[in-house]
């Protein structure tokens, strides 16, 4: 998430507001991290598409996210982003829906944009889902320093240059962030 100072803390409506937008975040390492937390709002509107591990492209990974768990679908759900927007572990809910969803896998095609792809257990539930815009609401903010440790080890691998990206994008969120942020935060 990238964060520009704000004389106060954004309203509780949903925000037009890019958590990984291009720009760099205006504060200072120096600042306290309760300051920075204040500024970073916490619903969104974002894209959603849906996968399952019936896809060509998932089917070496069988039913194991990223972070090697089960892939989730009860009333905590798995969900793929781009670790450097959403980290892993991110929890958030969607609006009008009564499920949790957590951060725990990432995909090629994610790299580089806000879209949050929601684990399906079937190709009929995920061609349902189709791609939506929804209003969400980040529950808990995940970890940097733990998507970036998941994702050192697979950086040298041939064909991850969407790992490197993220982490790349990852390890400047670090430098910028408060010591006491970069583990994650209640939103």
């Amino acid at each position: 998430y990238a964060v520009a100072p704000q004389s106060a803390p954004p309203a509780p409506s949903t925000v037009a507001y890019q958590p990984g937008a291009s720009t760099a975040p205006q504060f200072s390492t120096l600042e306290s991290a309760s300051s920075v937390k204040q500024n970073i709002p916490n619903q969104f509107v974002v894209k959603t598409t849906a996968y399952t591990h019936t896809e060509a492209d998932s089917l070496q990974y069988g039913t194991k996210s990223a972070i090697g768990d089960d892939l989730k679908y009860g009333r905590v759900r798995s969900a793929a982003a781009d670790w450097s927007r959403y980290p892993v572990g991110t929890r958030f809910k969607i609006k009008g829906l009564p499920y949790e969803y957590v951060v725990d896998d990432y995909g090629r095609a994610l790299v580089g944009t806000d879209t949050i792809d929601l684990y399906k257990p079937n190709a009929s539930t995920m061609d349902q889902w189709g791609a939506r815009n929804v209003g969400i609401e980040v529950l808990e903010w995940g970890s940097f320093e733990e998507s970036k440790r998941i994702l050192e080890g697979r950086k040298t691998k041939p064909d991850a240059d969407h790992v490197r990206k993220m982490l790349n994008n990852i390890e400047q969120k670090i430098r910028l962030l408060p010591p006491a942020l970069r583990n994650g935060f209640r939103a």
